[in-house]
């Protein structure tokens, strides 16, 4: 059984959407998966997202979200269409 690599949590769920597969612990961690992956690859897959341990996965992932709303297509929808604001930090 697949377990949460931050808290060893157990899966309780698995679902696909859009053609991806998402993987659903107990702890509410929710990756997006390969769906082509056995889940010895997904086992290798979620302990390379939890080297440098939970801070610095939950940092990168704050940082994408970040860009995303900021400069990426999440701006423009925020902004109504317009291009969003090279200069914004």
């Amino acid at each position: 059984m697949l377990t949460c690599p931050f808290c060893d949590a157990e899966m309780t769920d698995r679902f696909e959407l859009d053609g991806a597969s998402f993987l659903v612990f107990r702890c509410m961690f929710t990756p997006r998966v390969d769906p082509a992956l056995s889940d010895e690859e997904i086992g290798r897959e979620l302990a390379r997202l939890s080297e440098g341990g939970a801070p610095t996965y939950f940092q990168g992932m704050c940082d994408r979200l970040h860009l995303y709303v900021t400069k990426g297509e999440g701006a423009r929808e925020l902004l109504g269409g317009a291009p969003p604001d090279p200069a914004a930090p």
